[in-house]
């Protein structure tokens, strides 16, 4: 891609022959009030960095009175080296009041350039309100009634139920011992013989199953007559 061509910009050449023709006639002034030799190239180099200084500062932060006050002071003394260089000051028969105003020029800059350079930018201060609204008055509740906070009592969220201890088991209780029934003389006579007889023919005593089928009574009798042939 080809690069555009050079192209002048008017208003740059119009800014450099401005400044040329001003740092000139600022020269021939300083030159013409006694301050011959480097000091006089100094002086379009002062005044034009101080106008410079002081419209950065105005473009930068903003309105402020230091930076007007120091704009308009470079201003006149650059269009007035312009304005006396044109013909209206005899330039061979300086008078004193502007030889005075040239050499304290230089103690006038730095001042400048200081006060730019280190002060603090000039802010308005914040308006502050001419009256505080008060604060509106709390109602007292009356005698006798409680706040809605300490009326209206809060539900307290209900616990859940707690399982049924589980209910203790019986304890098994020993069968009531039933007492042994009476047995007739008689009936254990005949055992005794039918256990004889049992022992006469077998060898061996008769057990209690045996003898409660001969005899023919109940299991808890058998072993009672069974009790008293031993």
């Amino acid at each position: 891609m080809a690069r555009p061509a050079f192209r002048v910009d008017a208003v740059l050449v119009q800014a450099v022959i401005a400044g040329a023709l001003s740092f000139a006639h600022l020269h021939d002034l300083a030159a013409a009030a006694g301050q011959d030799g480097w000091k006089a190239w100094a002086y379009p180099v002062s005044v034009d960095l101080l106008l410079v200084a002081s419209w950065r500062r105005l473009r930068s932060e903003g309105p402020s009175r230091l930076a007007w006050c120091w704009f308009l002071i470079a201003l006149v003394a650059s269009l007035g080296a312009n304005v006396a260089t044109a013909g209206l000051l005899d330039l061979q028969q300086v008078p004193a009041w502007l030889r005075i105003l040239v050499a304290a020029w230089p103690a006038l800059a730095f001042m400048g350039g200081t006060l730019l350079a280190h002060s603090a930018t000039d802010h308005p201060a914040p308006e502050v309100p001419a009256t505080t609204p008060e604060p509106e008055p709390v109602a007292s509740p009356e005698p006798g009634t409680l706040p809605a906070a300490v009326t209206e009592a809060e539900e307290a969220p209900a616990l859940p139920a707690a399982d049924p201890l589980p209910e203790p088991k019986p304890e098994p209780t020993a069968p009531a011992v039933q007492p042994a029934p009476a047995v007739p003389v008689a009936l254990v006579d005949h055992a005794r013989k039918v256990a004889d007889d049992y022992r006469t023919r077998t060898g061996t005593p008769i057990d209690t199953d045996t003898l409660r089928a001969r005899l023919g009574v109940p299991a808890q009798l058998a072993h009672a007559i069974a009790a008293q042939l031993v």
